[in-house]
Parts: C-alpha cells; structure tokens; sequence
C-alpha cells in the first residue's frame, strides 16, 4: 500500500485480513525501526519485523489485541535494549501476570527489558521489567504528558486519546513530523543561493543540532554572490523553510458509536491522511453493534463524511461474516476525494488438519 500513500518517512503496513485480528506496522524509513499498533494474532510475524520494534501500542486487552504479547515476549525478550510499550491503565499488572507465568531462572545479563508507559491524562506511568533480573518489576518516575502526545522521536509523534468500549480503549494518530524543506520563493526574497550550505544545515537539521549553530552561506548582493556567516542556522532555516505539512495515520478500533467517542475522535483525527478504523458490523446488525460497543457501516459513513481522509481501510470485521464479508464494501460510501484501500478476507495461516500430517 505504501506507493499510494503520499509519506516521506513512514511506511504503513497491515499485517492482517478482514477478519483477522487488528495488526497495524509503521516502519519508520530513516531509522529501519517500526512501531507496531496491538498485539493479538501474530505468530505469522517473521522475527525480523518484531526484532525492528521500538515501541508497541495497545488499544485494550481484549483477547484478540493482546494475546500474542507471550509471541512478542518470546521473540524480544533476548534482544540488548529496552522496548517501551504503550497501552491504557492495567496494562503493568497484565504486563506482570505474563511474565509470572514463566520461570526464568536462567536469565541473562544481556537480556532487553520492557518498560509499559500507561497512558492517564496528563502523564504516562512508567514501569520497567527487566530482563537481567528475570524481569523483576521497578516501578518509574511518572513523565507529564504534553497534550495528547504519548511518544516522539526525530520523525514521528504519536498521539492518543482514550474511547469507551465498556472499558477504556485507546485511539491512536501517528504523524510525521515536518521534513527538511526550502521554499523557492523565500530563499530568493532572502537573497540567498543555493550550494554546499544547504547540504550542511540539511545535516544539522536531520541530527537535530542546529540551534545556535553558525554557518557560512552564499548570499548575493548586486551582482555579486559572496560568503556570509549566518550566526543562528536555526533562525535561518526558519526564514526559508517550506510549509508542507506531514501526512498522519488514524487507527481506530473497538469504540461505541457515542457522542463523547465521537467527538473525541474527529478531534484526534482532523485532517487525517490515512484511517484504519474497525466497522465490526454490518448496517442490519446496528443493535449487535451497540450492545457490544462497536462501529458498524452506517456509523463508518456519517465519520467519512465528517473527517474524510484521503485513504481509509475498514478492519475488525466480525467473523460472523465469514461467507458475506464482500456485502461490507458495498455498504460503505466514500465522499469525493476519499479512497479506499481494501485487504483480503484473511492473511494469517489456516490450522493444519490432521491429513496433511506426513505420516511415520
């Protein structure tokens, strides 16, 4: 899906059917690390896209978006660093009754530790479980929480805002943050001109050094171009940087169709380049919907056509639509300048039967 998607860092990945259980990856280019959006069915993973893991992002503990943190455990816990996982309060004590089903005894000094920041309003409660000390649980100082802001490095942020689904469930927008980038016009208007300088404070820029930077650049005055030392590269950049903003990603699963679900949610997602959003239910199963806190087709039209994202891609369907999952994209109406991206019906591997076991 990623050459269709108009991202200059990240790239958008659904590790799922239809029906399978919700997997959403956002490979961030630059670093060759992703972030990865609920935790359910996984064992189809291959290990080095778990290994490339920097954070993992929970929704809530419903079997089908946490059960596979045994597979995710499995496969990190023998990895030298620290992977920080975020999800609603809870999150630390399910965190600890996974880990005390297993003995380790044999832990390593060179094991990788979990650390869960679980996501209240106006601070993240931070808890470690180290893997040198047989994944003992510290906890951490709290970190105060900017806004909705949950998570950051130098080219995405991530915000989060917590729905209702007879428990708390976290919505989650991963933006990219604004690339190096030159306007044409401003550069002119300063009398600046191109060269080796811009290479230079595209580099202090990417490694995040410029304030109080100096830096020669190339300045013309008359009809002469001449050397000039600008004496902040960081103010400079400001007056010649263009305002493309970042493309966005909305996931959305497991929420009730209420007004305070609602409103938080075109609240998070205004302006939205690409949503992932569960439509669980068909339009004549509207009550199955409701009494279970979930979205069905009618209720994924009225927010297209409020917020409408340039992509969106329904998920979590019921599996009880196993034989007329299609019905779900001729139910669905798209406002113009809304494109849909479909997936299959599934993608994770059928069991085996026992006649397709080689025989002793």
């Amino acid at each position: 899906m990623s050459p269709r998607l108009p991202f200059r860092y990240l790239e958008p990945a659904f590790f799922a059917g239809l029906l399978d259980d919700p997997l959403l990856s956002v490979l961030m280019r630059p670093l060759g690390r992703r972030l990865l959006f609920d935790c359910g069915r996984i064992h189809h993973l291959a290990k080095r896209v778990l290994k490339s893991t920097t954070a993992l992002f929970i929704t809530h503990a419903h079997m089908d978006h946490f059960m596979g943190m045994d597979t995710f455990i499995r496969t990190l816990h023998v990895s030298p660093r620290t992977t920080d996982i975020f999800g609603p309060p809870g999150l630390a004590d399910r965190m600890a009754a996974k880990l005390a089903g297993y003995d380790w005894n044999l832990a390593e000094p060179y094991w990788g530790s979990f650390r869960i920041h679980e996501v209240f309003p106006g601070r993240l409660a931070l808890t470690l479980f180290s893997g040198p000390d047989a994944f003992a649980r510290r906890r951490e100082e709290d970190k105060p929480r900017q806004e909705r802001e949950i998570y950051r490095d130098r080219f995405v942020r991530v915000e989060a805002d917590t729905c209702d689904h007879r428990i708390p469930s976290l919505i989650y927008r991963i933006s990219e943050l604004p690339s190096f980038q030159v306007d044409e016009g401003r550069l002119e208007a300063a009398g600046l001109v191109k060269g080796e300088w811009l290479r230079e404070l595209r580099r202090l820029f990417t490694q995040g050094r410029m304030g109080g930077e100096p830096l020669t650049v190339l300045r013309r005055r008359g009809n002469e171009v001449t050397n000039e030392t600008a004496v902040d590269a960081e103010a400079l950049y400001e007056s010649i940087r263009g305002k493309r903003p970042g493309a966005s990603i909305g996931y959305v699963t497991d929420i009730g169709f209420t007004r305070e679900n609602m409103e938080k949610l075109e609240r998070l997602m205004a302006g939205v380049t690409f949503l992932v959003c569960e439509c669980s239910f068909l339009a004549e199963d509207r009550e199955k919907a409701r009494d279970s806190a979930h979205l069905c087709s009618e209720d994924i039209n009225r927010l297209l056509y409020r917020l409408r994202p340039a992509f969106f891609m329904p998920m979590h369907l019921s599996r009880s639509y196993v034989h007329t999952w299609e019905r779900l994209y001729q139910e669905l109406e798209f406002p113009a300048g809304v494109n849909l991206l479909r997936i299959p019906k599934l993608v994770t591997p059928r069991p085996l039967l026992p006649c397709e076991i080689p025989k002793a």
